[in-house]
């Protein structure tokens, strides 16, 4: 059986570290937390489930705070989890497992990290992240924001799940507006960005509301021709919200299909794609791209995916379009496969009470 580490950096977490550290403190051998500056009961918190508390003074820089929590490490493997991250006990159980039969040449493991959830509790909006690492390899954190681990070797993927569950706390605004004066200190020291700086500044920028700007940035990104596949996915679909927001339809259309340059359509664009032609009435032309989204299997992919465009969306989307083109059948059997995920849907049940009371009134007539 190997050995865990788990390693934090927190601030400011009262409302949830008591949770995240109660659904991980059984499985692993010690516990590493760094504060970079609490005011709250933080620290409090966590001296409840360990000795090992360090204080890290606050450089504006993730990637090194992450890296002196790694260097407090002892056992052979390091997890590292956020404070408002937490297990589910069926997740709980599948970490046992692994901790138990994870060969010693595995140099790090993959876990799925749900970001997001509708209103029945299912994850929207999900990434996969290298998560459980072999504390001898030396992996290093890098970047002063949306910081990655950097990784190599025998890698596998894992099912566990990780919830992200944020707290209510009334200072999410003030954290989220941290990340983009990050990026803008450096920007007036004149640092050079990278092409990930530039991708997750354009990022900033979209969340902050300022198209235009992160229009320019996404752009710049892009001609590098040097970020990851991901990244380049993931830019046009948010240069395509950036048009969107700025009522430029045709290049909403035209960043979608950029996107194809990089790699297979994701369900994502597909399900946009589709939208653009449902609203014109372009049936036919819709099915074809609603199609592809769930037909597209990107279950390997280690970028975020939005579940929604490749489960439910679509088929709801099949059900209307096949009813307008006459394909009675093809719509039933489409709501049908959106009812899977989301029985209790008010559109999918308004549709099976529509396709009653028609079909009722067809009979009748006849």
């Amino acid at each position: 059986m190997i050995t865990i580490s788990l390693c934090m950096i927190v601030k400011d977490e009262e409302e949830v570290l008591h949770q995240c550290l109660s659904s991980i403190v059984d499985i692993c051998d010690e516990i590493i937390i760094v504060d970079t500056g609490s005011s709250d009961k933080t620290k409090e918190i966590a001296e409840q489930f360990t000795s090992n508390l360090f204080d890290f003074e606050w450089i504006d820089d993730f990637a090194a705070a992450r890296n002196f929590a790694f260097s407090k490490a002892n056992m052979e493997y390091i997890l590292w989890l956020d404070g408002d991250d937490l297990l589910l006990h069926a997740d709980q159980t599948k970490l046992k497992a692994l901790k138990e039969n994870l060969s010693n040449d595995v140099d790090a493991v993959t876990m799925l990290y749900h970001l997001a959830f509708d209103e029945f509790g299912h994850s929207t909006f999900s990434s996969r992240r290298h998560r459980l690492v072999r504390k001898d390899r030396e992996f290093k954190w890098i970047g002063p924001v949306h910081e990655y681990l950097e990784v190599g070797g025998n890698i596998i993927q894992s099912d566990i799940v990780i919830q992200h569950r944020k707290s209510n706390k009334t200072n999410d605004n003030v954290q989220s507006d941290r990340n983009i004066k990050i990026y803008e200190k450096r920007l007036e020291k004149g640092e050079e960005f990278s092409p990930r700086d530039l991708f997750y500044y354009a990022n900033e920028l979209k969340d902050h509301q300022q198209f235009d700007k992160a229009v320019l940035y996404y752009v710049e990104f892009l001609l590098t021709k040097k970020g990851w596949v991901e990244d380049e996915v993931r830019s046009c679909i948010n240069l395509a919200s950036c048009y969107r927001n700025l009522g430029d339809e045709e290049k909403v259309h035209e960043a979608l299909v950029l996107s194809l340059k990089y790699d297979v359509p994701r369900p994502e664009v597909s399900c946009q794609l589709g939208d653009i032609y449902k609203e014109k009435n372009m049936y036919k032309k819709a099915i074809i791209w609603y199609k592809l989204a769930v037909e597209v299997d990107i279950d390997d992919t280690l970028g975020f995916k939005q579940e929604i465009y490749s489960t439910w969306y679509p088929h709801l989307q099949l059900c209307y379009c096949y009813w307008q083109i006459g394909e009675q059948e093809l719509s039933i059997k489409h709501n049908s496969i959106a009812k899977k995920f989301r029985p209790d849907d008010s559109r999918i049940i308004y549709n099976d009470q529509f396709y009653n009371e028609y079909f009722k009134s067809e009979n009748y007539n006849e």
